[in-house]
């Protein structure tokens, strides 16, 4: 099943998709464009912890002119950087390259501390599409993304749906692609992932505990381009839909 969070005659409401249009838990059925959309995330729990990864495809790595990493490389994220379908992403006026990154994320589902691979799959409740927009002008490095990069305000659209872990048969085979203003720019599969799924969630429940609402946005492959004010960019997945995004 598809769900969604949008805001519709002022009042927050959870959603699933019904034959192209919303269906509110208040029994209304609305057109897509009739709401604002949120994160696809229910309002409790929160998202008590956002895990990105870099450069966890190779041909990503390569067209950053980077060795491929022999270990994640990970950094955290706020929540306030979470915004919802069709809403915009600020460039700041003063940079000279703000790039999309449309990842496949996860959503914990329960409690996860110490899970072996084979078993990482029963700890997902589902997952979205995160476009997780990075400005080169304020990297310090490519392994550690300062603050400015990573941790703006509204600079990670994600949705617009959260799908279901049952509906998706195998998450590691998944095409992906992103278009700008229509023109195909980014093409790729999850199966490029240099760490896959199971791994990261093995990994990251070894040395922490993953909560319910936890994200772990798992990477982009190459095929970043400079987008610039008025740029309308969709960042699409296999199965999981569409996200649209506008630079203001």
């Amino acid at each position: 099943m598809k769900h969604a969070r949008v805001v519709y005659e002022g009042k927050a409401h959870h959603a699933v998709e019904r034959d192209g249009r919303l269906l509110l838990d208040n029994g209304r059925l609305v057109s897509e464009d009739a709401v604002t959309w949120l994160p696809p995330l229910p309002p409790t729990p929160r998202p008590r912890t956002i895990l990105a990864l870099g450069l966890n495809y190779a041909d990503h790595a390569k067209e950053l002119e980077f060795k491929a990493p022999e270990e994640p490389l990970v950094f955290i994220k706020g929540e306030g950087t979470l915004t919802g379908h069709r809403q915009q992403t600020r460039r700041p006026a003063d940079v000279q390259f703000m790039h999309y990154e449309c990842e496949l994320t996860v959503v914990v589902g329960k409690t996860a501390k110490k899970v072996k691979r084979d078993d990482a799959y029963d700890f997902i409740a589902g997952y979205t599409i995160a476009n997780d927009y990075a400005i080169r002008d304020y990297l310090e490095n490519w392994y550690r993304p300062n603050l400015r990069v990573k941790n703006r305000d509204g600079c990670t659209p994600l949705g617009p749906w959260l799908v279901d872990a049952a509906n998706v048969a195998n998450p590691m085979a998944l095409a992906l692609q992103t278009t700008v203003n229509g023109q195909l720019t980014q093409s790729g599969n999850t199966r490029d992932m240099i760490f896959n799924v199971p791994f990261l969630i093995e990994y990251f429940s070894s040395f922490m505990t993953l909560q319910p609402g936890d994200l772990i946005l798992t990477g982009t492959p190459d095929g970043v381009v400079d987008c610039r004010p008025g740029d309308v960019v969709v960042t699409s997945i296999e199965g999981l839909g569409e996200l649209i995004n506008t630079i203001e």
